[in-house]
């Protein structure tokens, strides 16, 4: 009874009802007035007629049913990252007792920051009233999707009047931040320079002869290090793991402040970063910790296990930059977070006062403070004197990357 009273309620702003509803009363009128055969033919026709119409706009594209299914392309984890798409196939059931010549189909694809997508296609149900809809999205960026409801629009067999309807199906998914493999940190490297000449001895990271299980094979790896018995039993190429040497912990200090970014390419290249040194820490088992300065401020404490880095890179998918206040207040109502004797890296644009002063409480809390730059090309080069010049006078080291493309250079054999 609610759909009819909804129906008539819609159709009263509707030209259409009003164009209807005046020949139906025409034709009354002229039974009334008129009469004969022709008439009351005319009018059992048009009645006939309205009511498909009516049974239409109840019956039809507002009781269409639809299920959606996700074809993921990304890695075997089934985890999407920044720039892959995803295929939908969309199963759409109209109700089987009303004839549809075609169902035009609007799909929307909202992201977490508020961007959207819309795609529009058409479709002709089977003899079986069940039609399908399969499409690509394009390339995707980081973030948390989900579907709107399906928008459903026909026309009856005459083409005369148009139906609207929407149904809502399942369809949420993420996309990781863009990451780049990152072979070598000078940071851990045991003739590094960069955190300072009294922390060098220290950061070594040699691999011991205990083995602490196996691993898939990556490339670079020696013969010796290859796990021949796991090798027949898989079928795949294996290698040995070893434990390591203990080595400081690690945390990752990501700058969301909305105020220290001009741009968001600017946050999407510092997302980007952590991300990808969150998949070298993972590679190289190093136990990495990270914290974000937005709102609110969150928090992952420094751990080897995989689960630990996985939240993290999950935490990264929607965040934003919409921290505020002083970052070093921010920081200092967190100081247990912070260990002493463990890697302080801050990746932000920053590069004025507010830097040197994170930095400089990095130091009094007895941690190894470490700065990545990250910013355009033409930012870096108008900030980089200055920046250079108060990390270097000041003891403090670091590196600046213009794109994501520079992170491994960078690292790995960047001046600093």
């Amino acid at each position: 009874m609610r759909a009819v009273l909804d129906y008539f309620k819609t159709g009263m702003t509707s030209i259409n009802f009003w164009k209807v509803a005046s020949l139906w009363l025409i034709c009354l009128f002229y039974v009334l007035f008129q009469g004969g055969k022709t008439s009351l033919m005319l009018f059992a026709m048009v009645s006939l007629l309205v009511a498909y119409w009516t049974l239409s706009g109840l019956g039809g594209v507002k009781r269409i049913k639809g299920t959606r299914t996700l074809s993921l392309t990304g890695d075997r984890t089934g985890l999407l990252k920044a720039g892959e798409q995803v295929q939908v196939k969309l199963h759409v059931q109209p109700p089987r007792f009303l004839p549809l010549p075609y169902i035009v189909i609007r799909e929307h694809l909202r992201r977490h920051n508020g961007d959207s997508w819309i795609f529009e296609d058409s479709i002709i149900p089977h003899f079986n009233q069940e039609g399908f809809l399969v499409y690509q999205t394009p390339p995707l960026e980081r973030g948390r999707y989900v579907f709107a409801s399906t928008e459903c629009q026909s026309e009856d067999i005459f083409g005369l009047m148009k139906h609207k309807g929407e149904f809502q199906t399942g369809g949420e998914f993420r996309v990781l931040p863009r990451t780049v493999f990152v072979p070598k940190w000078q940071l851990y490297s045991r003739n590094s320079r960069l955190a300072g000449p009294e922390t060098a001895v220290s950061l070594s990271r040699r691999e011991t002869t205990q083995i602490n299980g196996v691993r898939d094979y990556m490339y670079g790896d020696r013969i010796s290090r290859i796990h021949w018995n796991a090798t027949a039993k898989t079928g795949a190429w294996k290698s040995k793991e070893f434990e390591h040497e203990s080595l400081p912990k690690t945390v990752l200090v990501l700058d969301a402040h909305s105020s220290s970014y001009l741009d968001p390419a600017q946050f999407e290249l510092a997302v980007s970063t952590t991300a990808s040194l969150i998949e070298y820490g993972i590679r190289e088992r190093i136990s990495m910790g990270m914290c974000t300065l937005g709102r609110p401020f969150r928090g992952f404490p420094p751990a080897e296990g995989l689960l630990g880095r996985q939240q993290m890179l999950q935490h990264l998918v929607d965040i934003n930059a919409d921290g505020y206040g002083n970052h070093r207040d921010i920081l200092e109502a967190k100081r247990d977070f912070f260990t002493p004797g463990a890697f302080f890296i801050l990746i932000s644009p920053l590069a004025d006062e507010k830097l040197l002063n994170i930095m400089r409480w990095a130091r009094t809390r007895q941690m190894i403070p470490y700065h990545i730059h990250t910013g355009s090309s033409f930012q870096a080069a108008t900030r980089e004197g200055s920046r250079r010049v108060n990390l270097h006078k000041h003891g403090f080291r670091g590196v600046t990357v213009s794109s994501l493309s520079e992170l491994p250079i960078a690292l790995g054999g960047g001046k600093p």
